[in-house]
């Protein structure tokens, strides 16, 4: 019976069996040591089957008859393209971007990344897609790729806001490095912390994400990979200017200290101290702003041992102050004299990977990741104030295996997190300390030929949101060649920190009404939400040039959520939910190289996004049902030394969107019940002059277009219909900017 047994267990494993291409990518040097690249590319040309290394270099790929050119590619080195014609270990050493003899690329790596064959729905934006926008900081990062909305979050602060499947960032799990970051406290202004130049690449999962990152990713996951000190040239230094009076700068500086410890220190600053009130309303259109961020950045790694780690700390000073132009925060604060805000935020955080791979085994291996935040923010709007503090811990245990063979994996571990919030919001304290504790299990498995599953389950208890289960499931079907289908299932849950993630409300006239039910958290039930949804996507070649098109359909349902309903003029009322709230969200996509050299990215997108409100089922407010993006870009090809032309041009429209009720304003100040459709065009042209040095000018906004009357009330700030949040295009009109980027 027992060999029964056994045979049961590994019969799937054996009728899977595949060929592999095993191997180790490592850092060339004279020794010829074993310095493993964690985070390369390794794929087979002309083909979506590809891979990265692991913590210690090795990779694993499968092999196919139908492919016999493999490149290998990492930022901050040169690609190689190996002649592979059967299964075989690899070792290889990649050289540095400044040792250009004996070298010659075969293929770029394409900027913005599809995932063919992984059961979730993945696109990865790496760092030649970053520049093909000013980029400044993270929230400003996904001008150019569909998969994200950008919004403008109100009339004061300039942030922008991002959106995925027709829900805001609050349900989005963001992380960097896969540990939580944007959350709680960040929720607002977190994304502005990040500086585009530090960022390595983006993953974007689209539905409920993965078990092993927690229960709170609802419609989806945005993760962030930081540059590597290993990997990142020696010295870079990008500087950034734009008409409306924003200075930048950013600069690396990595040292290599031996063969196994490198270190980072990342310096950013901005500024803006030059008013702008290009609409004559009598209020800035940007803030006055001035930030420092500075991280210092280590990674050790040891591929003979088996280890990997990294470590940051980081610590951020941000400053704002909006309002009327002759707003004098010495003279004015808490005054009538002048309406105005200052949002001074001053955080700290520091974070630990540890890892290791069994160098006999190198398919097992062990992770370990803990944070620390300590977030404090002091502001004012007005009359009215909010302050926050909000201490962070999370660590995560991480154990990956296989199950007979590659094909069979397997993740599992253990969470801890805490956090402690102190607020006050107009004189009122509300504090609380959150503590959770979870387990979770995550099996995948991988048949590149057919399919792909990856089902995952975690149990968690909190001291706030009960008791828990957290299923995930994702499919992936490959009906025919360069064909995948796709689906997903999955539940997420979150407490809602209803005053850090609607900060805007202070900033107009209304009363803030708390209708809670007694619940954990502000009175009011944790948030739960199930997503599921289903996708299609096809590579093809015409005229010789590759293309894909892809169609996504992802709906989320709410069991529970806060309702923040803002139909009254006069006041912003918070609530459990009472009835229904979804989301349905469609995503049609195609892409081609339309001429050689000239890609063309072109999504539709369609938006049914509903809440019950106290006076009826409507469409979320400044929310566009109908949304078209297209993207063109265009590069010469590279001279000898690098030299080249890059453009990009990218144009977004917007279908009309719904306001929030403004009946009961006085005729003046009504603004009807949709704002009408319109067109946003960007466009970058960079001169490349070598591998060394290069600069850049675009513009946004190109036509001008301005929302009219943005601050309803603007002439009465402390009057009753004095109103802030209804934004729904720019306020600022035409920007344009120039820069430069130098690396040695």
């Amino acid at each position: 019976m027992k060999y029964f047994l056994l045979l049961l267990f590994w019969f799937p494993t054996i009728i899977f069996a595949q060929d592999e291409i095993k191997g180790m990518i490592m850092e060339a040097n004279t020794e010829n040591k074993h310095i493993g690249l964690a985070g390369a590319n390794v794929y087979w040309q002309d083909s979506p089957i590809g891979t990265i290394t692991k913590g210690n270099g090795t990779f694993s790929i499968p092999y196919s008859e139908e492919y016999n050119k493999l490149i290998i590619s990492y930022v901050g080195f040169q690609s190689d393209t190996l002649t592979v014609d059967e299964p075989k270990m690899i070792h290889h050493w990649l050289q540095p971007s400044n040792q250009l003899d004996e070298v010659v690329v075969e293929q770029e790596r394409e900027a913005v990344q599809k995932t063919i064959f992984s059961a979730q729905n993945v696109v990865t934006i790496n760092s030649a897609e970053l520049l093909k926008a000013a980029c400044c900081n993270l929230s400003e990062s996904f001008e150019t790729n569909p998969a994200i909305d950008v919004n403008f979050n109100d009339a004061l602060t300039g942030t922008k806001q991002i959106q995925m499947l027709g829900l805001t960032s609050p349900y989005l799990l963001i992380t960097q490095e896969n540990i939580p970051m944007v959350r709680g406290a960040s929720q607002a202004f977190g994304l502005t912390f990040t500086p585009g130049t530090w960022v390595e690449s983006i993953q974007i999962t689209k539905g409920a994400g993965s078990v092993v990152n927690g229960y709170e990713s609802i419609s989806g996951q945005i993760n962030t990979e930081l540059q590597k000190p290993f990997a990142d040239v020696p010295v870079f230094v990008n500087g950034y200017a734009n008409l409306n009076g924003r200075l930048e700068l950013n600069t690396h500086l990595n040292t290599k200290l031996s063969d196994k410890w490198s270190t980072g220190l990342y310096l950013h600053g901005n500024r803006r101290d030059i008013e702008v009130d290009n609409n004559d309303d009598g209020f800035l259109d940007t803030p006055l702003a001035n930030q420092i961020n500075v991280m210092n950045r280590w990674q050790y790694q040891n591929p003979e041992k088996g280890w990997v780690s990294f470590f940051n700390v980081r610590f951020l000073n941000d400053e704002k102050q909006v309002g009327e132009t002759d707003f004098d925060p010495d003279t004015d604060r808490f005054t009538t004299n002048a309406w105005g805000s200052e949002i001074d935020t001053r955080r700290f955080d520091g974070s630990l990977k540890l890892g290791y791979v069994f160098p006999e085994l190198p398919f097992q291996s062990f992770g370990f990741q803990a944070s620390y935040s300590n977030h404090a923010q002091d502001s004012y709007y007005g009359f009215n104030t909010y302050d926050i503090d909000h201490e962070s811990i999370y660590s995560n245990l991480i154990f990956n295996s296989i199950l007979g063979n590659t094909k069979h994996q397997f993740k599992t571990g253990l969470t801890a997190a805490y956090d402690g919030y102190d607020e006050l919001v107009n004189g009122q304290t509300f504090s609380r300390s959150d503590r959770s504790a979870g387990a979770f299990f995550e099996y995948s498995y991988t048949n590149l030929e057919k399919l792909s599953l990856t089902a995952g389950l975690r149990f968690d208890t909190h001291n706030r949101l009960g008791n828990f289960f957290t299923p995930r499931l994702h499919v992936r079907y490959t009906p025919w060649e360069k064909g995948s289908l796709r689906g997903s299932f999955g539940l997420g849950r979150r407490a809602a920190n209803i005053f850090a993630e609607n900060q805007r409300m202070f900033a107009s006239a209304r009363t803030i009404q708390l209708d809670g039910n007694g619940g954990n958290i502000y009175g009011f039930d944790a948030e739960k939400a199930v997503n599921f949804g289903f996708g299609f996507i096809q590579r093809f070649s015409l005229f010789e040039r590759s293309g894909d098109f892809s169609i996504d359909f992802y709906r989320t349902d709410f069991e529970n959520q806060v309702v923040v309903d803002w139909e009254n003029p006069r006041e912003v009322r918070f609530s459990n939910l009472d009835g229904k709230s979804f989301a349905n969200s469609l995503q049609v996509e195609f892409n081609h190289e339309i001429l050689p050299k000239v890609e063309l990215r072109t999504a539709y997108k369609y938006y049914d996004v509903k809440t019950d409100f106290q006076t009826g089922l409507f469409q979320k407010p400044l929310q566009a049902e109908h949304r078209f993006f297209a993207n063109l870009g265009y590069n010469t090809s590279p001279k000898e030394n690098g030299s080249q032309w890059r453009f990009d041009y990218t144009l977004n429209i917007l279908g009309e969107q719904r306001l929030p009720n403004t009946d009961a304003n006085p005729v003046d100040f009504q603004l009807g019940d949709f704002a009408d459709g319109y067109s946003l065009m960007n466009a970058q042209v960079t001169k490349v002059f070598s591998n060394k040095f290069e600069v850049y000018i675009g513009g946004e906004n190109l036509t001008n277009f301005r929302q009219p009357n943005p601050v309803l009330g603007a002439n009465d700030p402390f009057g009753t219909n004095f109103d802030t949040t209804i934004v729904y295009a720019p306020i600022f009109g035409r920007m344009l900017y120039m820069g430069f980027r130098f690396k040695s």
